[in-house]
């Protein structure tokens, strides 16, 4: 069933809404238990002497089923509180079954409570013959009318508590995957993986039979580190880009000479860098040691 988010349209289900769902069956199934065997006798029945006792008697387990629903709850077992629904429902349905048979039992043995009635209120009253032909009647309405309006209430309840239950069932599914073994792993998600994949290149609807399929290969690790090492020998991968050099390491650059040769300065080419005093004389720029 579609999880909910509220009860009676503000009340948040979780988990106000749910105790609340469960208070609400759990007290009406015991007052209507209470008032079934406590009180008389209305004028409208016409039911067996036993009818009450066994109306009482399912509205009591009605009553106690409902601490499953708390114990389902307030530990959060899924399976318990599902098993509390499902026995919720039949009781309900049988206390439900139940006063509407009396009710219409009542409502077919008019006649047995109109006589009832005058025996038991109006023995030598002219007005019983009237009174007693109208309450009969009233009792059977407000009974049908209680009954509707317990069965609509207990129905959108019944919703609330199957929502309930989904949400807590999807919940638990969804906390115990965190520690589940049967989630994809690194060997079911390799790329390498050497079980045949159902991929092609090309689909068959195409006319195609070409299917690019991995299929377990034959070779063993030690078969293919024997194999001897090729390296490819064209001019793209082997090209020395014009660079000619016979031995490793390569020959060391030249120095200059002259007023800045503690720089070691690097020349560019084979040949040397002219001296300082070639182009400036032998004045020595500032900053440099030996200068102004």
């Amino acid at each position: 069933m579609k999880a909910r988010e509220y009860c009676c349209c503000a009340i948040p289900i979780v988990n106000a809404g749910i105790y609340i769902a469960l208070t609400e069956q759990f007290v009406t199934a015991f007052i209507v238990g209470i008032l079934s065997v406590a009180t008389p006798s209305i004028v409208g029945a016409a039911t067996p002497s036993y009818s009450k006792w066994i109306l009482a008697a399912i509205c009591f387990i009605v009553a106690a089923i409902q601490i499953l629903g708390f114990i389902g709850v307030a530990r959060e077992k899924p399976t318990l509180y599902r098993r509390y629904v499902t026995l919720h429902m039949l009781a309900t349905l049988a206390a439900f079954a139940v006063a509407a048979a009396w009710a219409i039992i009542s409502a077919t043995r008019h006649t047995t409570a109109k006589t009832k009635c005058l025996t038991d209120f109006f023995q030598t009253s002219s007005e019983g013959d009237t009174l007693c032909e109208i309450f009969p009647w009233v009792d059977i309405g407000i009974m049908g009318g209680l009954w509707v309006v317990l069965a609509i209430l207990h129905i959108y309840l019944y919703i609330i508590l199957s929502s309930y239950g989904s949400s807590q069932r999807r919940d638990h599914e969804k906390y115990d995957q965190l520690n589940n073994d049967s989630i994809p792993m690194n060997k079911r998600n390799d790329p390498w993986d050497s079980r045949p994949s159902a991929d092609s290149v090309l689909s068959p609807r195409d006319g195609h039979n070409y299917n690019h399929l991995r299929q377990e290969s034959g070779t063993s690790v030690s078969d293919m580190l024997a194999q001897p090492q090729v390296q490819p020998k064209d001019s793209l991968s082997n090209t020395d880009y014009a660079y000619q050099q016979s031995s490793y390491p390569p020959p060391s650059r030249k120095l200059s000479r002259g007023g800045a040769s503690m720089y070691n300065p690097h020349a560019r080419d084979d040949t040397l860098t002219p001296q300082y005093d070639a182009y400036y004389g032998s004045r020595v720029p500032q900053g440099y040691p030996g200068g102004a």
